[in-house]
């Protein structure tokens, strides 16, 4: 069976060699390079004992110094699975979400048409190079001159002239013996509607050679020199060559600069990315007249895990850079994301460099805010949040942006990010930037008290006793999910959504619930995060008498345990946040309306510290927070009134 021209190329651009060998191989960190792609592991084809195959992710390849064996993806599952080229193409075709062609009989006759097409495209470069240097291409040449591109610039970057002529460029390759069809099918050329010779896409403009990741001309773009005409840049149209959205400008050079370290810039246009690249900064691309895709920010990932977005200073720079993060979101994944470089207003790069030097661009970029930064300042910008209502716009707005955020450790982030920035902006902001000071009445006025230390307010006694209780359930939910999976299936929203103030508990939590669904979740926590972080939650005392934990597997129980904790951290949120908003409120006008709420707050918190256990079981609720057997309490006072704890534990005298 034959391929259709360009699919592994698409399979390729779309999987990642690291990925695929990792699966077989333990990387020998002290040598690899996650972020430039650059990975050392023992050779999977030879026994050794020292990291001698190397894989480069950026460039596709593998390759071992030891037995020299290399290849790409296809190569190596090949190998390690003992399959022919088809079926390895056909595992990663379903890893990567391509489907395999159909049977195409035509395929080599595409792949010949392909090869003409690159040559033709070649042909047109070095045509539109030459037409720059000629009489004709005078204006053009000025342009680039006041624009401050030198003549190794031109030359970098193959910078050409299509002149002002409706048939310039196809009587040349005509004259050339070039067959009609692949100047049209080049998308070099359109046909005359009045029945006349074709005419040519690209008249009057400075041309710019569009190449794929191999090197390879598929398009171009024209700038106008017309000040007058319709479209200021013209891209070529698609064709068997080129996919506006799965293309960069300036892929390959922005790749292999990367790789050496650089960081991966964004821009929106050829001027800026030529001027980025001539500034010192190699790894800059642009889109292709289009807002980025999701094929390019799959390639943008492929390049580098935090690629920087530098828009112009306007706003369709901001709105470009919104319609990123909504592209960005439901695809985020951990140690992949962007960040946003917003040029000066009425600035883009190209004019900043030459205003202010590569040292301003520099600044701009280590300024680069998070995705979360700019998700937040897009749903409060211009907007007045005086009432409650208006507050609950922005809470709902900004939980539909988070929920579609697929993995829930990054969901979890994201929402603690936006928490902090709520804080700041309803409450943080009475403090008149005293930052973390606190603030206590005296004689009717506000006054700052002194600074609250990181450490002090980091520890367990400044939490306060609420902070320890939602601690202990935390503990106590975990543990009960994990020696009761079974569970799971009826708990796993709550679960996953539960609050954790301990970063240990959230970092199980995040584990337990990715692997909620395989067939030992419990195992599957202890591989990721060791077998002592488990055996150390559940030795904890106020887990170890819960007896949901003491009888694994008693399904009953484990459900009343669960559904007793959760309630118990629910309603303990809702009194938080209650608190929280009567303090804001009680910085106005205090009123009767306060004090109910705080009241129904807490009425509802003590509902719920009473057992709700209506069946499987009568308890009550320790001094640590954690729910035990009324039967076993019982017990236990009856043996603490026979010990003498005066006379050493020694037994009571009768």
């Amino acid at each position: 069976m034959s391929l259709p021209p360009g699919f592994l190329d698409e399979l390729r651009s779309r999987t990642s060699l690291t990925q695929v060998v990792g699966r077989k191989v333990m990387w020998d960190q002290r040598k690899s390079n996650q972020g430039k792609g650059d990975m050392w592991a023992p050779c999977p084809f030879h026994h050794e004992k020292t990291a001698s195959f190397h894989v480069d992710d950026r460039k596709g390849f593998y390759y071992c110094f030891g037995c020299h064996a290399k290849g790409d993806a296809i190569n190596f599952v090949k190998e390690t699975e003992n399959v022919e080229f088809m079926e390895a193409v056909r595992i990663l075709a379903d890893e990567a979400g391509l489907q395999m062609p159909e049977r195409d009989p035509q395929a080599q006759q595409k792949a010949d048409k392909r090869t003409k097409l690159a040559e033709v495209m070649e042909m047109a470069v070095q045509h539109f190079r030459l037409m720059l240097n000629t009489g004709a291409g005078g204006p053009a040449r000025d342009y680039l001159d006041r624009r401050g591109l030198k003549q190794e610039t031109r030359d970098r970057f193959e910078i050409g002239f299509a002149p002002d002529g409706w048939q310039g460029l196809w009587d040349h390759l005509t004259g050339k013996g070039v067959a009609p069809d692949l100047i049209l099918g080049a998308g070099l050329a359109k046909p005359s509607s009045k029945g006349g010779k074709p005419y040519d896409v690209f008249r009057n403009r400075i041309m710019f050679p569009i190449r794929d990741a191999r090197g390879g001309c598929v398009a171009f773009g024209g700038r106008a020199m017309d000040p007058d005409d319709n479209a200021k840049y013209l891209n070529s149209p698609e064709t068997e060559l080129f996919d506006k959205g799965r293309n960069l400008y300036h892929h390959g050079p922005a790749r292999e600069a990367a790789g050496k370290g650089q960081p991966l810039i964004v821009a929106e246009g050829y001027m800026d990315v030529i001027a980025l690249a001539e500034a010192g900064f190699g790894a800059s691309v642009a889109p292709l007249g289009t807002a980025v895709t999701d094929n390019q920010l799959q390639l943008l990932w492929r390049i580098a895990d935090e690629p920087i977005i530098a828009l112009d200073g306007d706003k369709a720079g901001i709105r470009a850079a919104m319609r990123v993060i909504d592209l960005a979101l439901p695809v985020l994944e951990a140690g992949k994301s962007l960040r946003f470089a917003i040029m000066p207003e009425g600035q883009d790069p190209d004019d900043l460099i030459r205003a202010k030097g590569p040292g301003a661009v520099q600044k701009v970029l280590d300024e680069a805010v998070p995705m979360v930064s700019l998700l937040w300042q897009r749903e409060i910008e211009g907007k007045v949040f005086d009432s409650p209502e208006r507050k609950a716009a922005l809470d709902k707005a900004l939980r539909e942006k988070i929920k579609q955020i697929k993995d829930p450790s990054i969901r979890q982030h994201y929402g603690d990010a936006i928490k902090d920035m709520r804080w700041q902006l309803f409450r943080g902001q009475r403090s008149s930037g005293a930052g973390g000071r606190t603030f206590k009445r005296d004689g009717g006025r506000w006054k700052a008290g002194p600074t609250v230390q990181a450490h002090t307010k980091a520890s367990m006694l400044a939490g306060g006793q609420g902070a320890v209780e939602h601690r202990v359930r935390e503990a106590v939910v975990l543990a009960v999910a994990l020696v009761t999976p079974e569970v799971l299936d009826d708990f796993d929203y709550a679960i996953e959504t539960m609050e954790c103030l301990d970063e240990g508990n959230a970092r199980m939590r995040d584990v337990l619930m990715r692997n909620a669904n395989t067939p030992d979740p419990r195992s599957a926590v202890e591989n990721a995060l060791g077998l002592e972080a488990v055996e150390n939650l559940l030795r904890q005392p106020y887990v170890a008498i819960t007896p949901a934990v003491r009888n694994p597997g008693d399904m009953e129980l484990a459900r009343l345990t669960l559904t007793e904790e959760l309630a118990k951290l629910k309603t303990e949120r809702g009194l938080n946040a209650e608190i929280a908003e009567a303090e804001e409120d009680l910085l106005g006008v205090a009123d009767e309306a306060v004090t109910w709420r705080l009241g129904q707050a807490a009425e509802a918190r003590n509902n719920a510290l009473i057992s709700r256990q209506e069946e499987g079981g009568d308890f009550a609720v320790g001094a640590n927070g954690a729910p035990i057997d009324k039967d076993e309490r019982a017990a236990l006072d009856a043996l603490r009134d026979t010990i003498d704890f005066s006379r050493g534990g020694r037994p009571r005298r009768s």
